[in-house]
């Protein structure tokens, strides 16, 4: 039995690694529920019990036995507290953006890049577009080589929190800087000197990363849409090598974590309410794209609280404890 801390247990995504962490029945023996001062003393109900949450410090750290290390709390948080943990001896896995280009971090989805792990006891989550992208480029680039990849998002206002969130259910605009409600920003995150936003580059950063290819060529544009929760991501990927639609799209069908909806003659494809809710990547609208050689559009859906967050951090828990025998 394995001693989890969670830290951040009280947001968005904290809840949902509580919830998934129950569906999937770890081999959890103690739980430790890290929040900040304010939420601390609140009890929660968790694998069946009541749990105390306890204020953040390095003296409440230290004090507990911890193997695994789930963090959800922010980038200042894990900056913080995640090279403790470690030099503690727990496992991290991050899900902030502060150490995902690190070097010496790996940046893991399971389905695609699990081996990466290694012996490294700090591992990060990507971005949640990222995640669900990776999947199906994953069995692209293994069947066909990839050599450019155009990205364009339709991100949920749940991406930004509870913050993002209020503001579509009220109209207001204390999270974005315009009204969300009935509009779309092509805005995510804050713009960086190369006019492109943070958001963007992590999804360049992190896709090269991810699939080990340093100089692939990647672009993208993400996008804020009104709606509550689900990303939608449509790809646009040059191949090396020509390929069948219907070979592309069997493939699909029979990757790990990713669910065919494509037949357009009857009206289905991917919809949001098809992810929400579920944990794996929806993709469909597969053709070719006649302006290339070798090109190809899809349509990919997840739930970014889920498969973009939580589900992904606790998949990689999964994989390291049947990996290191814990």
């Amino acid at each position: 039995m394995i001693n989890i801390a969670l830290i951040g247990t009280t947001g968005m995504v904290g809840e949902t690694i509580r919830n998934v962490l129950e569906e999937r029945q770890l081999p959890i023996g103690e739980v430790y529920l890290f929040a900040s001062k304010r939420s601390a003393g609140s009890v929660v109900e968790f694998l069946g019990k009541s749990h105390t949450i306890i204020e953040l410090t390095e003296e409440n750290i230290a004090s507990k036995k911890i193997d695994i290390a789930l963090m959800s709390a922010g980038g200042s948080i894990s900056e913080h507290y995640a090279p403790l943990l470690v030099k503690q001896g727990a496992v991290v896995i991050d899900n902030s953006s502060v150490f995902r280009m690190n070097s010496d971090v790996p940046l893991i989805v399971p389905e695609v890049n699990a081996n990466a792990i290694g012996s490294s006891n700090l591992i990060s989550n990507p971005n949640c577009s990222t995640i669900q992208s990776v999947l199906p480029l994953k069995v692209l680039d293994d069947l066909y080589g990839i050599k450019r990849v155009v990205y364009s998002t339709y991100q949920a206002v749940s991406g930004s929190g509870v913050a993002g969130v209020a503001d579509l259910e009220n109209e207001t605009t204390f999270n974005y800087p315009y009204q969300i409600s009935n509009n779309i920003l092509p805005h995510i995150d804050s713009f960086e000197d190369n006019g492109y936003t943070k958001e963007e580059m992590k999804m360049i950063e992190e896709t090269r990363k991810i699939l080990n290819k340093p100089d692939l060529r990647v672009t993208a544009t993400t996008v804020r849409v009104p709606i509550v929760n689900t990303h939608a991501v449509n790809i646009n990927v040059e191949l090396e090598k020509d390929f069948d639609v219907e070979d592309v799209k069997a493939a699909m069908a029979n990757y790990p974590g990713i669910t065919l909806r494509d037949d357009v003659a009857n009206n289905i494809y991917p919809l949001a309410e098809n992810a929400d809710g579920k944990d794996d990547v929806f993709v469909g609208r597969i053709r070719r794209d006649f302006s290339l050689e070798h090109g190809l559009n899809l349509w990919c859906v997840a739930d970014n609280i889920r498969k973009g967050a939580a589900t992904n951090t606790v998949q990689i828990a999964e994989n390291i404890i049947k990996e290191r025998n814990l």
